[in-house]
């Protein structure tokens, strides 16, 4: 996708140098990050100068490939493979990317290593580009069936940040938004604020903007009205971690979106790639929620007078905070799984139909 009318993708390995864009300075500052070794990795992902399943997957991936470089031992890879499952626990990308390259590393000689590492990790990278493009062409099906019906501009609302930011190319939710764009249909999105780390202000609306597509920011509780009063076509979200049974962990907020397009007949859609499916673990309560430092509710990042990034307290210097990163909407409320592989049933039975 683009920024500055220049393509780019979210991550790249260059001179045995991991290149990423830094996404805690956008949309004010576009800097593109070396990560040099192991721990650049871990601290990248657990910052979130890397964020979004797909991506984090990806950066864990060339981690591994770093930490090769940076000592070619089976024991110290073991080690980074551990420390990098721990960096963020909710997201099933982190850990299935590690087992992935863990499963080719492991016992394979020394000289060889460096080589099947990267290219694995390459091949991770362009699976997911493909598999967005694929969930992309899926959801704009849907998209299309909507509007032959309204013959006028669509309105899908989003929440955090699906986009192409938080995978490698095309993004889950944003894939079939810039499918539907470029095949010219007139699209508006409402674009959830995504407090408190503002995942939706500072990058989908960012993206948007760079893509041509007409996008209006909104506080993360203006969406049930917006349904009210019909103002919302469809909604489509990511996902961090989706069971075999429907359910799904995405970005905190996302549960109340749901019962809000539930009770108003919005479909709401969530797009994901199958690296994204937790096909063993069984019961919703049993997922990981992460829980972040409470400073990213009680500050606030942005420019200041002199154009400077600045953080400033929002909350009493007494009060206190918590902040989950994640919620879980239950199977029940979630229209329909747009995968790389086609639309199903957020269901065990809809899952395994594609998913043989």
């Amino acid at each position: 996708m683009h920024i500055n009318g220049k393509e780019f993708r979210t991550i790249w390995f260059e001179n045995n140098i991991v290149k990423i864009i830094d996404q805690t300075k956008l949309p004010h500052q576009f800097i593109i990050k070396d990560l040099k070794n192991i721990k650049d990795s871990i601290n990248a992902i657990k910052t979130m100068e890397v964020r979004g399943a797909p991506l984090i997957g990806a950066t864990a991936a060339y981690g591994l490939v770093l930490s090769i470089i940076e000592n070619n031992d089976q024991s110290f890879l073991k080690k980074a493979s551990e420390d990098l499952i721990k960096s963020r626990p909710t997201a099933i990308n982190l850990k299935w990317a590690v087992d992935r390259m863990m499963k080719k590393l492991s016992g394979v000689n020394s000289k060889e290593i460096l080589k099947i590492a990267i290219n694995e990790a390459h091949a991770i990278c362009e699976e997911d580009i493909s598999f967005c493009k694929n969930i992309g062409l899926n959801g704009l099906k849907i998209i299309e069936k909507i509007y032959k019906k309204k013959k006028d501009t669509i309105n899908i609302l989003t929440h955090c940040n699906a986009g192409w930011l938080a995978t490698i190319d095309w993004g889950t939710a944003t894939s079939p938004i810039y499918h539907a764009h470029q095949n010219g249909i007139k699209l508006h999105v409402w674009v959830d604020e995504t407090r408190p780390r503002n995942q939706g202000a500072n990058l989908t609306s960012y993206e948007l903007n760079e893509e041509g597509i007409p996008n209006t920011i909104i506080a993360d509780n203006t969406g049930g009205i917006l349904m009210q009063r019909g103002e919302v076509d469809m909604c489509i979200t990511g996902t961090d971690r989706t069971l075999a049974s429907g359910d799904v962990a995405n970005k905190v907020g996302t549960y109340l979106k749901a019962l809000a397009a539930y009770d108003n007949k919005v479909p709401f859609y969530v797009a994901l790639p199958s690296s994204t499916i937790d096909w063993n673990l069984k019961n919703f309560k049993d997922i990981p929620i992460e829980e972040r430092n409470s400073e990213e509710l009680s500050f606030i990042e942005g420019l200041d007078k002199n154009n400077k990034l600045t953080k400033i307290l929002i909350y009493p210097q007494k009060s206190k905070a918590m902040n989950l990163a994640f919620d879980i909407t239950p199977a029940k409320y979630v229209t329909g799984l747009i995968t790389e592989k086609g639309i199903c049933e957020a269901s065990s039975e809809g899952l395994k139909g594609l998913f043989k």
